[in-house]
C-alpha cells in the first residue's frame, strides 16, 4: 500500500472501530457494568465468527485500547464478543489506572465481566515494588501470583537487587499489603533464609504492622501491637495487643477490619473495636475494662420494580476510652441505621437512631428516632399546576422544648410519636395581555402523641401587569398562620406561639424618561397595629452620561417620618471631549407603520456636555432616623491623557457633630515614553484626621520596576505631654521585592515633632542572592543614636546560606546573632547572643555518574552567650557526624554527638519511618525494642 494511500484507509479503519465497537458495547452495559473500550490506534480491524462466537481482531504495529481508564498496548488483540474478553496475542502491557499497575507479558487474557486479568511470565511493577510470576491473575482490589519473585529495590536501578524474595505463591492487595507464602530472602540474589510467610505493608504508615515498647511510671512496662491479617479475598484486619504491667487485668486486644462484599447484597463492613484496661487516675488504680467500637456496613438490595437499588447503611459507635468516669457519654452504645428505596411514583425512607446504655442526664442535641418512616410522593404536575407532598412518622426523644410547660415537666428529655404532613401548591397563568398571575399554598402541620400540634400555613397571591417593556405594576397579597407549640426542641422555632399575617403589597417599576428608573413599594400588614407597619420604599436611579445616580428613600405614610435616606452620585466623561460623526439620512416616504422623515445632513454629536473629561466628581451619604445623618464624602479626581496618572482629593464632614473629619490626597504618576517598562512611577497619599491631628502617609518612587524609594509616616501633630515621641517615620531604598538578587536599606523609627529629631532610630538592611544550587541571605539591624538612645552599635545580625557543590557535597547553615541591654545608662550591661542552627556539610560517597549511595555529614548545633564580654558556661564545640547509607529499598543511619556522648542507630524500609535500632549514651546502652531497668 502506497503512503499516500495510508491516511485515509486509517481514517476509515478508526471510523469502523468505533462504529462496531459503539454497536458492541449495547452488549456490554448489563454484563461488564457498561465498560467502554475505545481504539486509540490501530492499523485493521476484521469481524469473525468461530464455534458460534463473535470476534472482532485488531492488529498493527502499535494497537491501543482504552478499556474505561486503563490502557492495553499490543501487536493482536482478539475482541470476544460472546465471552466479552480481550485476548492480547503476544508480547503486550496493560496498565491499571486505578492501582498504577504495569501488567506485561505473553498473552494476556483481559476479562471485562470481572476485570480479570490472566496470564503467564508476567512482570508487574508500580511505584513502590516489581514482581514476576509464571501465572498471574489479577481481579479487582487482589492480585495471584504463582512462582512469583518481587522486590522494592527494582526502582534503583542497581543489578542484582539489594533483597527479594522468592514465593511459591503471593497475594497483592493494591495500596495494602503484600502476602507470600513459603518465601526465600534473597540477598544480591543468594538465598538466604527460608519464611514460612512474609507480609510487605504497601500503604499509609498509620496502618502498617507496628510494635512499641515503653516502660514508664505508673503503668511499668508496656506493648502495643498491631499485627495485620487477611481472611479469604475479601477481608483484611489488624490485631491490636495492648499490654499494661501495672493496670488491671494487665491485658488488652481488638480488632480494626474491613471487608468488602463478604456476603450478598453487602457491599462494605467495617469494624473496629479495642477493649483496654482503664487507666490510672493519678496514683489510683481503675478495675475493669473500656470499650471502644466502631462497626458499619453499607449495602444495596435489588427490587424488581424499583429506579434504583435499595441502600442501606448500619453503625454502631461506642468511646469509653479516654472518657473520665463521670462523663455522662460513658457506655453509651449509638445505632443508626437508614434505608431509602426509589419508586417511579414516591421514595420511602426508614430511619432508626437509638442508644443503649445510661440514660441520658442532659438534652440530647441529636434526637432519637425508634424508629421514623417517611414516605415522599413525586411532584405532580398538570397544565400550570403542581403538586408536592411529603409524609413522615415515627417515635423520637429529644431535648424538652423550654416554651412547653407541659414537656418541660416530664425532664430535659422527652419522649412521644409524631406525625408530619407538609405540601407546597401552585398554579401560574397568564389571566390577559401582559399579565401574570401567580398562586401558592404552603403547609406543614406536625401533630405530637401528648395532643400537641403545630400549624404553619401560608397563602399567596401575585398578580403583575406590564407596560411597554420597561414599566411594571405588581400587587400582591398573602395570608400567614403559625400556630401551636412543639413539645420538642429540635423542631421548635423559638418564636410566639400563635402569629398571624395578612401582607398586602403594591410595587411599581418604571421609567418614565431615558436613562431614569423610578420604584416605589408599599407593604401593609392587616393584623399589625400602625406603628408596626413597613415604611414605604422610594429608589430612584440615573444613569444618563455624565451623572450616575442611586439613591433610596424610606417613608412610613402612617406616622409621617422620613425613615431613612442614601445616595450615591457620580459626574463623570471620559468621552465628552470626542466628537463622533453621524452621516447623513436621505428622506424617507411615509409608509403604513411610519410617518415621514425629512432629510438630514451630516454632523458630529459628542456623549455629552461634561466641560471636564479629566475630571470625576463622586459624593455619598445617608441619613437614618435612628441614628442620624452618616459622614457626607466628597472626591475630586483628575486624570492625564495617560491612565496612569492620576491626582485625587477628598473630604469627610461629619454632619451630626458638625465637623471636618478627614481629608486626604492620592497623587499617582508614570511617564509613557516605553509602553512596556517605564522608566519611573510615582504614588503618594496624604490623610489627615482633623479631630486627633493625625498625619498618614506614604510615597513610593520605582525605576525601572527593580529599584524603589519609599518613605511612609504616622504622626500626632500634637503628642500627649506623657507620650516620648509623635509616631514613626522610615525610608527605604531597595530593589523590588521577587528579585533573585535583592537588596533594601531602611532607616526610620519613633520621631518627636517637639524635640525635632528621632527618639529610638534603627539602620536596617538585608541582602539576598539566589542562583542554581546556591542561595544568600544576609540581614543587620544597628540602633543608631538617637534622642532617647546614646548608644550607635549592632542590635541583631542574621547569615542565612546554602551551597551546593554538584551532586556529592553541600554546605548549608544559619547563624543569628542578638545583642539586648538591661538597665539603665551608663551603668547598662549588654548581653550577646550567637546561635548557630544548624551548619551542616555532607559529602555523597558513590560511583562516578551513579546516584551517590550514602552520605557523611556533619553539623553543628549550638548556642552562645556573653554577658558584659564574658562567656557564659562555656563549653567546647558539640559537632555531630551522621553516616547515612540510602540505596532506595532501604536506609541505614548512624549518629555520633559528640558533645553529649551519644550513639544512635537505625534502619529504614519503603513506606516507613527510620525505627531506632540502639541508642548508646554516656550512663548505659539502650535498645528500644527492650526495656531497661532502673
Amino acid at each position: 500500500m502506497s503512503r499516500a494511500r495510508r491516511p485515509g484507509r486509517l481514517r476509515r479503519l478508526t471510523h469502523t472501530a468505533l462504529l462496531t465497537l459503539g454497536l458492541l458495547g449495547t452488549g456490554l452495559v448489563g454484563a461488564a457494568e457498561a465498560r467502554t473500550v475505545r481504539i486509540v490506534s490501530a492499523d485493521t480491524l476484521e469481524l469473525r465468527r468461530l464455534d458460534e462466537q463473535e470476534l472482532v481482531v485488531i492488529s498493527g504495529e502499535n494497537v491501543e485500547l482504552r478499556v474505561d481508564d486503563d490502557v492495553v498496548r499490543a501487536k493482536r488483540v482478539e475482541f470476544n464478543r460472546t465471552r466479552r474478553t480481550l485476548t492480547l496475542v503476544g508480547a503486550a502491557t496493560y496498565r491499571s489506572a486505578k492501582d498504577g499497575q504495569v501488567l506485561a507479558g505473553e498473552n494476556l487474557v483481559v476479562d471485562l465481566g470481572d476485570e480479570q486479568v490472566t496470564g503467564q511470565d508476567v512482570l508487574i511493577s508500580d511505584d513502590d515494588l516489581e514482581i514476576r510470576g509464571q501465572e498471574i491473575e489479577r481481579i479487582p482490589g487482589q492480585l495471584r501470583a504463582t512462582g512469583g519473585y518481587f522486590t522494592t529495590c527494582a526502582r534503583c536501578g542497581r543489578t542484582p537487587n539489594d533483597y527479594a524474595f522468592r514465593a511459591e505463591r503471593l497475594i497483592v492487595y493494591p495500596g495494602d499489603r503484600l502476602v507470600a507464602y513459603r518465601a526465600q530472602l534473597l540477598l544480591a540474589d543468594v538465598p538466604v533464609l527460608f519464611l514460612p510467610v512474609v507480609v510487605l505493608p504497601l500503604n499509609d504508615p498509620e496502618r502498617q504492622p507496628r510494635l512499641q515498647i515503653g516502660q514508664g511510671a505508673p503503668d511499668g512496662l508496656t506493648v502495643e501491637a498491631d499485627l495485620p491479617f487477611s481472611i479469604g479475598a475479601s477481608t483484611l484486619g489488624t490485631t491490636l495487643i495492648r499490654y499494661y504491667q501495672n493496670r488491671n487485668p494487665s491485658v488488652g486486644f481488638g480488632v480494626a477490619l474491613r471487608s468488602y462484599a463478604p456476603l450478598p447484597f453487602v457491599d462494605r463492613v467495617n469494624l473496629y473495636t479495642l477493649v483496654s484496661p482503664r487507666p490510672f487516675v493519678g496514683t489510683v488504680q481503675q478495675v475493669g475494662d473500656d470499650l471502644d467500637l466502631d462497626f458499619s456496613v453499607t449495602g444495596r438490595v435489588p427490587l424488581s420494580l424499583a429506579l434504583r437499588d435499595l441502600d442501606y447503611t448500619l453503625s454502631v459507635t461506642r468511646r469509653d476510652i479516654g472518657r473520665p468516669l463521670t462523663d455522662p457519654e460513658r457506655g453509651v452504645t449509638s445505632v443508626n441505621f437508614g434505608a431509602k428505596v426509589d419508586y417511579p411514583l414516591f421514595t420511602a425512607e426508614l430511619n432508626y437512631v437509638d442508644r443503649y446504655g445510661p440514660a441520658p442526664t442532659t438534652g440530647l442535641g441529636t434526637p432519637l428516632r425508634t424508629p421514623e418512616v417517611v414516605l415522599d410522593p413525586k411532584p405532580y404536575t398538570r397544565g400550570n399546576f403542581s403538586a408536592d407532598v411529603r409524609f413522615s412518622a415515627g417515635r423520637y426523644t429529644g431535648q424538652s422544648n423550654p416554651l412547653s410547660r407541659s414537656a418541660s415537666a416530664q425532664g430535659v428529655n422527652i419522649t412521644t410519636t409524631r406525625l408530619e404532613e407538609s405540601h407546597t401548591l401552585a398554579y401560574t397563568a397568564q389571566p390577559w395581555r401582559n399579565a401574570d398571575l401567580s398562586l401558592s399554598n404552603t403547609f406543614s402541620g406536625r401533630y405530637y402523641g401528648t395532643g400537641a400540634r403545630t400549624v404553619q400555613l401560608n397563602l399567596g397571591a401575585q398578580l403583575t401587569q406590564r407596560f411597554n417593556v420597561t414599566n411594571t405594576l405588581s400587587a400582591s397579597a398573602g395570608y400567614s398562620r403559625t400556630e401551636g407549640t412543639s413539645p420538642f426542641a429540635f423542631d421548635a422555632d423559638g418564636r410566639s406561639p400563635r402569629r398571624i399575617s395578612a401582607p398586602l403589597g403594591l410595587t411599581l417599576s418604571t421609567v418614565p424618561v431615558r436613562d431614569v428608573r423610578f420604584g416605589v413599594s408599599y407593604t401593609r400588614d392587616l393584623f399589625l397595629t400602625p406603628d408596626q407597619q413597613r415604611p414605604a420604599t422610594f429608589t430612584l436611579d440615573v444613569t444618563r452620561v455624565p451623572l450616575n445616580l442611586n439613591s433610596q428613600l424610606t417613608y412610613n405614610p402612617l406616622s409621617k417620618e422620613l425613615e431613612s435616606f442614601s445616595y450615591s452620585a457620580t459626574l463623570s466623561d471620559p468621552q465628552s471631549g470626542a466628537r463622533t460623526l453621524v452621516p447623513a439620512q436621505p428622506a424617507r416616504p411615509a409608509s403604513a407603520d411610519t410617518p415621514a422623515a425629512p432629510a438630514r445632513g451630516a454632523y458630529y454629536s459628542r456623549s455629552s456636555r461634561w466641560p471636564a473629561p479629566n475630571l470625576t466628581l463622586s459624593a455619598n451619604g445617608s441619613y437614618a432616623r435612628a441614628t442620624g445623618f452618616a459622614p457626607f464624602t466628597l472626591r475630586a479626581t483628575v486624570t492625564g491623557d495617560a491612565r496612569t496618572n492620576s491626582f485625587s482629593v477628598y473630604a469627610t464632614h461629619n454632619i451630626q457633630k458638625p465637623q471636618l473629619d478627614e481629608v486626604g490626597v492620592t497623587i499617582s504618576a508614570s511617564p509613557t515614553q516605553d509602553t512596556v517598562l517605564n522608566p519611573v512611577s510615582f504614588t503618594a497619599s496624604e490623610k489627615l484626621f482633623v479631630p486627633t491631628g493625625r498625619v498618614v502617609g506614604d510615597v513610593k518612587i520605582i525605576w525601572r520596576s527593580r529599584y524603589q524609594f519609599s518613605t511612609t509616616h504616622d504622626l500626632l501633630l500634637t503628642r500627649p505631654a506623657t507620650a516620648t515621641d509623635s509616631g514613626t517615620v522610615t525610608y527605604s531604598v531597595g530593589t523590588v521585592s521577587g528579585s533573585a538578587n535583592a537588596w533594601q536599606v531602611t532607616y526610620g523609627g519613633p520621631y518627636d515633632l517637639v524635640r525635632g529629631g528621632f527618639t529610638r532610630p534603627t539602620l536596617s538592611g538585608s541582602l539576598s542572592a539566589t542562583r542554581p544550587d546556591q542561595r544568600l541571605a544576609l540581614s543587620a539591624a544597628v540602633n543608631v543614636a538617637g534622642l532617647d538612645q546614646p548608644r550607635t552599635e549592632l542590635a541583631r545580625a542574621d547569615l542565612d546560606a546554602n551551597w551546593q557543590f554538584g551532586s556529592r557535597a553541600a554546605l548549608s547553615g544559619r547563624a543569628l546573632y542578638t545583642r539586648t541591654r538591661s538597665g539603665t545608662y551608663p551603668a547598662d550591661v549588654a548581653t550577646d547572643t550567637l546561635q548557630l542552627d544548624p551548619v551542616r556539610f555532607s559529602v555523597g560517597i558513590g560511583r562516578q555518574g551513579e546516584r551517590p549511595g550514602a552520605y557523611v555529614t556533619a553539623s553543628l548545633r549550638q548556642s552562645f552567650t556573653w554577658v558584659d564580654g564574658v562567656r557564659q558556661n562555656p563549653t567546647p564545640l558539640s559537632p555531630v557526624l551522621g553516616l547515612t547509607i540510602d540505596r532506595c529499598c532501604w536506609a541505614l543511619q548512624a549518629e555520633a554527638d559528640l558533645g553529649l556522648k551519644r550513639y544512635r542507630l537505625s534502619v529504614g524500609l519503603p513506606g516507613q519511618t527510620q525505627y531506632p535500632l540502639f541508642d548508646l549514651i554516656g550512663t548505659g546502652f539502650e535498645v528500644p525494642l527492650l526495656p531497661t531497668r532502673p
